[in-house]
């Protein structure tokens, strides 16, 4: 009795003492000692809490993340100075140009007719120049004269043979060569509703479909009519560290017969056919009309254009300087603790290396990645009046692509950064960590201008180098991979080499 009143009466004490003491008079044992004091919590909360102090009270790794986010801006405000210099014309006055998302090109020649409701345009190729492999003469059926209006069309080219084309990037084989579709060639368009079906003939009797595509919300009355393109001839100089691009312009020419629109309401045959010129300033686009025989020229060419700038891309290029700082702090984040030898003292309070690991991963991947937010964002809208006032108009940053591109370029820097932890982990080294990564992220960037576009695009697409896909907004010549499957590379570099620090980490010693 006395055992329990005195443990009612000692209020302090935890109910178990009290328990095990009643437990000791019974079987006359000793009871285990335990504190009533709650040991120290060593969660990964207080892990990261712990991070975060080492990262934020070192001086010189805060000036080197503000280094990092100053010469991001700083470069981008460079490029947007030089792209206002590099379209000046030779009066020294700017050439207005916008940026672009839509890689499409709509130029060449139409000569057209209205076509209201449904009905059907007939022609024969009788020649055609080859002013290129991919030169174009056919026909078209385009929902207006509005660049970038939706349309299907077609054509003969002099290396490619027949094709339907739609959409900028749509095409549908006819023929598989040249060869195959010899001159002359009947060519033939039939719109039902918002379908359209192509088809070629070798003697305007036995017709051949190639494909039917679907244009939703054409209108009523429609434009068809004759099509003549031809791209331009481009040629591309690759040297290391850059590259150049020019491109001059060719001259399609083609002489059609038997031209015919059939219909419900085709239009009468009085009305006249109309240009619609898209050759971008360039001479030698039109056409002429003798006994029922058209000859039209057109220059430049409808579809993807592989060559547009990509402003967005080029504005944010100054990460590549940036990241520097980035992987220098990446790395001395974890190095600078062995060459101290604090980080013994690290392992000691936090025995399980794996956890200090991926803590110090989400310290530092956090802070870079709010770094990268106000470098990304700065450098795009502190270039943006730079551009304009050369007369250059960048994609506003409420489109999907360019938005994506710059919190894409945020993540880019954090994935970098946890990326140099994990190598300064795995060599405990700082100058040959930081040279390691400098050279598997930046090094495939600069060698790749320097080959040829076959080899360039696999040493891009395999190395780290192909995160920086994530900053492209549109389609080129020398896209090498989709930006999120180009950052998932890199993730993907980082993910092993923190996997094999963490195992370096856990049978090393520190």
């Amino acid at each position: 009795m006395s055992d329990v009143t005195g443990g009612a009466a000692a209020p302090d004490a935890a109910p178990d003492a009290g328990a095990d003491a009643g437990a000791a008079s019974a079987t006359g044992s000793p009871a285990p000692y335990r504190s009533s004091v709650q040991g120290a919590r060593d969660g990964f909360p207080q892990l990261l809490l712990a991070e975060w102090t080492k990262l934020r009270s070192v001086p010189r790794w805060a000036l080197t993340m503000a280094a990092a986010v100053v010469l991001t801006i700083l470069v981008a405000l460079i490029t947007a100075g030089g792209a206002n210099a590099d379209h000046a014309g030779g009066d020294g006055e700017t050439n207005a140009r916008a940026s672009v998302l839509r890689d499409d090109q709509d130029r060449g020649h139409l000569v057209h007719r209205p076509l209201t409701g449904d009905g059907t345009l007939v022609a024969r190729v009788t020649a055609q120049k080859n002013s290129d492999p991919w030169a174009k003469a056919g026909l078209m059926l385009k929902e207006s004269n509005q660049t970038g209006a939706s349309y299907a069309a077609v054509v003969r080219t002099p290396d490619h043979g027949v094709r339907m084309q739609t959409g900028f990037s749509g095409d549908t084989t006819g023929t598989a060569r040249g060869a195959d579709a010899p001159l002359p060639r009947w060519l033939k368009l039939t719109r039902a509703g918002d379908s359209v079906t192509g088809h070629v003939s070798a003697d305007g009797a036995d017709w051949h479909r190639i494909g039917t595509v679907e244009l939703g919300g054409l209108p009523r009355t429609v434009k068809v009519g004759l099509f003549v393109g031809s791209p331009d001839d481009v040629e591309v100089t690759r040297q290391f560290g850059g590259e150049a691009v020019e491109g001059r312009p060719t001259d399609g020419k083609a002489t059609f017969d038997q031209v015919r629109v059939e219909g419900q309401a085709g239009g009468p045959q009085s009305v006249p056919w109309r240009d619609r010129e898209r050759t971008a300033g360039h001479a030698g686009g039109g056409f002429t009309q003798a006994d029922g025989t058209f000859t039209v020229t057109g220059t430049g060419d409808i579809g993807r254009d592989e060559f547009v700038d990509d402003l967005t891309r080029d504005t944010l290029s100054g990460v590549l300087i940036g990241l520097m700082a980035v992987v220098a702090l990446g790395v001395l984040f974890i190095t600078a603790e062995y060459r101290r030898g604090m980080i013994r003292t690290t392992f000691t309070a936090s025995p399980r290396r794996g956890r200090v690991l991926a803590a110090k991963a989400v310290v530092i991947g956090a802070a870079t990645f709010a770094a990268g937010l106000v470098a990304s964002f700065g450098a795009f809208l502190l270039a943006a009046p730079v551009l304009r006032s050369g007369g250059r108009q960048p994609v506003p940053l409420s489109e999907g692509p360019v938005l994506r591109a710059v919190l894409g370029t945020a993540l880019l820097l954090a994935v970098i950064a946890v990326f140099s932890l994990a190598v300064g982990a795995l060599l405990r080294h700082s100058a040959a960590a930081i040279t390691t990564v400098l050279l598997l992220v930046l090094l495939p960037l600069i060698v790749a201008t320097g080959l040829p576009l076959s080899a360039a695009t696999w040493l891009e697409r395999l190395t780290p180098a192909a995160g920086f896909a994530i900053q492209q907004t549109v389609h080129r010549y020398d896209t090498v991979i989709d930006p999120w499957a180009g950052l998932g590379v890199l993730c993907g570099y980082t993910v092993i080499a923190l996997a094999l620090a963490a195992r370096r980490l856990r049978t090393r010693d520190a």
